[in-house]
């Protein structure tokens, strides 16, 4: 490539670097308004008719709440640190997701997006190590996979081991454990909560108002995150052919029509990957800015996420055990 990422920061605006606490904070509580209500309508109709639609409005409110924690857990929210850590436990713990935990392992994910020895998140498995993989793996990993991150949670993904719950996990560094251990804490807290709420009220009343819901999110935020990284002709690169840049243009801006502004616009993810710090806000007049440059590595797709889904669904399985530049291969119907 011909440009640099000091060429590409030129050429943005400086109002997109600087985040505004009061305008994050806005958009957090109008969040928050939309979910609580929400919540009373389906309290006041209390109709098994009406619980599907709000399942899914209000899955889709706390996958928005989670991409507001993921401001917060890169720093673009606000410049105080304080805030930051503040509002991304109180938009991440009543979804279950442990902030700071989270938080270390997608900075560990931004760092190194497209490396295949050192990414995080959706990064592709070698065929040998796909074979040799065991049938329950497979399901989850790849049959399951809209229902994978509690797990991912709880155990990484093929290939990594450590906990995000566990201070002395190897994804932590020493100075961190203190950071983890409180949003550990934080989850527990929930989590008991959510058993005394279904121990009082029935867990009928915990499907109905929390677990319909949280399943929906849980599929919003693996469809999303698959579909940033997993593309046939997006290329990975294993250590020796890869840096920085080249692996920040591994990923794909998506158009979620009416859902963008909604969930935060985080379909606009090229430009969240080379400046992961610029505010949601300031995505897409970053991403208008920086095109022109970018010219063929800027990847945007215009077809429906679902026709997206599908293709990589089954065509994004492993790739190649060896070479310093490979793409994904499908599904090997002929393998046992």
């Amino acid at each position: 490539m011909t440009f640099t990422l000091q060429d590409l920061k030129a050429a943005i605006p400086d109002y997109c670097f600087q985040p505004s606490a009061l305008k994050s904070l806005a958009y957090f509580w109008l969040d928050l308004g939309i979910i609580a209500g929400l919540y009373a309508i389906a309290h006041s109709l209390n109709s098994w008719l009406f619980f599907p639609i709000f399942w899914l409005a209000q899955g889709t409110m706390f996958w928005a709440l989670f991409v507001v924690g993921h401001d917060c857990g890169h720093g673009s929210f606000s410049r105080y640190r304080w805030l930051n850590n503040l509002v991304g436990h109180l938009a991440h713990t009543p979804i279950l997701v442990p902030f700071h935990g989270w938080r270390i392992s997608h900075r560990t994910h931004h760092a190194n997006t497209g490396n295949i020895d050192t990414d995080e998140s959706w990064y592709p498995i070698a065929e040998s190590t796909y074979r040799a993989m065991p049938w329950v793996q497979k399901m989850i990993r790849f049959y399951g996979l809209l229902f994978a991150y509690p797990f991912y949670l709880f155990f990484r993904s093929s290939g990594r081991s450590g906990s995000h719950f566990l201070p002395s996990s190897q994804l932590f560094r020493p100075s961190e454990r203190g950071d983890v251990l409180v949003s550990s804490l934080c989850w527990l807290a929930m989590v008991l909560g959510l058993v005394g709420l279904g121990i009082s009220q029935g867990f009928i009343f915990l499907v109905q108002y929390y677990i319909g819901p949280y399943l929906v999110f849980v599929i919003w935020l693996d469809l999303v995150t698959f579909l940033h990284h997993s593309e046939p002709d997006i290329p990975w690169y294993r250590n020796e052919d890869w840096y920085f840049l080249k692996g920040a243009l591994s990923t794909i801006d998506r158009d979620y029509g009416l859902i963008n502004p909604i969930h935060h616009n985080i379909g606009t993810h090229v430009a969240h990957h080379i400046f992961s710090t610029m505010p949601h806000y300031h995505l897409k007049a970053a991403t208008e800015a920086i095109k022109p440059i970018l010219g063929d590595y800027y990847r945007c797709s215009k077809e429906s996420v679902w026709t997206s889904f599908a293709r990589s669904y089954w065509a994004c399985h492993y790739v190649p055990d060896q070479g310093a530049k490979v793409y994904y291969q499908p599904y090997p119907r002929h393998s046992r």
